[in-house]
């Protein structure tokens, strides 16, 4: 269970228990300690208290375990974290901005890239951590140069074409991001707000997108041989059709289940357990892969005391 601690203020930074982490499932346990570091030299001082710390980010790709977590928890919403500037078509953001506020921003003020992200919950940080994206495009497209700091305290400045982003993957879950710099296009303001509405009103009609949940919960698998009805080796396919092939949507574990509307999409009632969603995850991934045998790998981060 969580610890009652006192708040600690040490060299400005304040480090208090959180009773509950807030993520997208609402439901889950919280920190020991928590803190909100205003600016990097804060971050750095954090790392030094605690090198094996957690970042939180928005909480929309986050389960955290009923007992919650030991580490630090840090949240990148103050200070320098949540500012961003334009300049022409050069976008610096901190690392916790929401992306949502940057998508409408950039679109009102007629610069193209991320309204294709339209409808995706993250904060900047995380969506480099772990390229944010969809069937209309990925965050790896307008992404510049990356701006971190490593474990041990080192600063660290990355261009594009030393990360390694790939499906869902940037190769950067060893640093914690700190800002980054997009390069965007100009284009019509019109033309960008429709794409983006259309786009969200997509997503509207095919996803639950008010319930407790966290998104998509599982990565689209590749498959790594021929499945019937499926598709051939080497094809990555959906992993909601796969749930939906096996018979999954509405499949329930206590306080939580498969939703109807769609399969990729795990959901927990107000007030339920997060174990109950971890059960259910491998619930389902245990049924898909008997079904068809494809191996079914998490988008869903989950923390969890060791």
């Amino acid at each position: 269970m969580i610890q009652v601690m006192k708040n600690i203020m040490t060299d400005e930074l304040e480090i208090s228990p959180l009773s509950t982490i807030s993520t997208w499932f609402k439901v889950g346990g919280g920190a020991s300690r928590f803190c909100a570091p205003k600016d990097q030299s804060q971050l750095l001082r954090c790392l030094e208290i605690d090198p094996a710390l957690r970042v939180l980010g928005d909480g929309a790709n986050l389960l955290v375990d009923d007992d919650g977590v030991d580490e630090l928890v840090v949240g990148l919403t103050e200070g320098e974290f949540k500012a961003f500037r334009v300049d022409n078509e050069r976008v610096f953001a901190g690392a916790g901005v929401k992306l949502p506020r940057l998508i409408n921003h950039t679109v009102n003020n007629g610069l193209a890239g991320l309204e294709v992200l339209a409808g995706i919950p993250a904060t900047i940080g995380g969506a480099i951590v772990m390229n944010a994206g969809g069937a209309y495009g990925q965050i790896a497209d307008v992404v510049d140069v990356v701006h971190a700091v490593d474990r041990s305290g080192n600063v660290h400045r990355i261009p594009r074409e030393k990360i390694d982003f790939g499906y869902r993957h940037s190769g950067l879950n060893h640093l914690i991001i700190t800002g980054v710099e997009l390069k965007l296009t100009s284009a019509d303001e019109i033309s960008l707000t429709a794409r983006r509405n259309e786009i969200m009103d997509a997503k509207k009609r095919s996803q639950p997108l008010s319930a407790n949940c966290a998104g998509c919960c599982f990565k689209n698998p590749t498959l790594v041989t021929d499945v019937p009805d499926i598709g051939q080796a080497g094809t990555r396919v959906s992993a909601g059709m796969l749930i939906d092939r096996a018979g999954l949507k509405g499949l329930r574990h206590h306080s939580a289940f498969v939703s109807d509307v769609h399969g990729n999409f795990l959901i927990a009632d107000t007030g339920g357990r997060a174990r109950d969603v971890i059960e259910l995850i491998k619930q389902v991934t245990s049924r898909v892969y008997d079904r068809f045998g494809v191996a079914l790998n998490t988008e869903v981060v989950v923390w969890s005391r060791a």
